[in-house]
């Protein structure tokens, strides 16, 4: 429910804000703008995202836990969806995710409502409590170039 209020909210905003920003300094003002953060939030996308993944590569090279530049690398990725976007209640949201600090308190949000589980190699996972089933059976291969047997084919065979 609440994806749906976002969805409508959101354009409605963004509609108010342009007739009020395009009735404040006119139509060619306001396209310039919006062409203009869009331009802007792609190029500081661009510098967040390379640091972003610099220290994602810092984290695997040090065996740390990458949760947090990853979480980081997909604000930043979002931010620049939002930028793109055409639209001021957009680019606000999405410059505001451009800032490091809002980034690390978006995260510590997250954090405290998401739960993740992990799983180690070679432990059973607790919804598969049965082993698998082995069927033994016999085969024979088949040469496509060979006269077909006197039998009509079973469906298992049959081209």
């Amino acid at each position: 429910m609440w994806l749906f209020v976002i969805f409508v909210t959101v354009p409605l905003i963004e509609i108010a804000l342009f007739i009020q920003v395009g009735g404040a300094i006119g139509l060619w003002p306001t396209l310039g703008i919006v062409i203009l953060t869009a331009l802007l939030g792609t190029s500081l996308m661009r510098q967040q995202g390379a640091l972003a993944m610099s220290q994602l590569r810092h984290s695997f090279n040090d065996l740390r836990d990458p949760t947090e530049p990853l979480a980081h690398g997909a604000m930043i990725l979002f931010s620049g969806a939002l930028l793109l976007t055409p639209g001021f209640f957009t680019d606000a949201v999405g410059f505001a995710l451009l800032v490091p600090a809002i980034r690390r308190a978006a995260y510590g949000w997250l954090r405290k409502r998401v739960v993740v589980q992990s799983v180690t190699p070679g432990t059973r996972q607790p919804h598969s409590t049965r082993p698998m089933d082995v069927i033994d059976g016999e085969f024979q291969e088949v040469d496509p170039g060979m006269a077909r047997p006197t039998q009509p084919p079973s469906d298992w065979t049959r081209h």
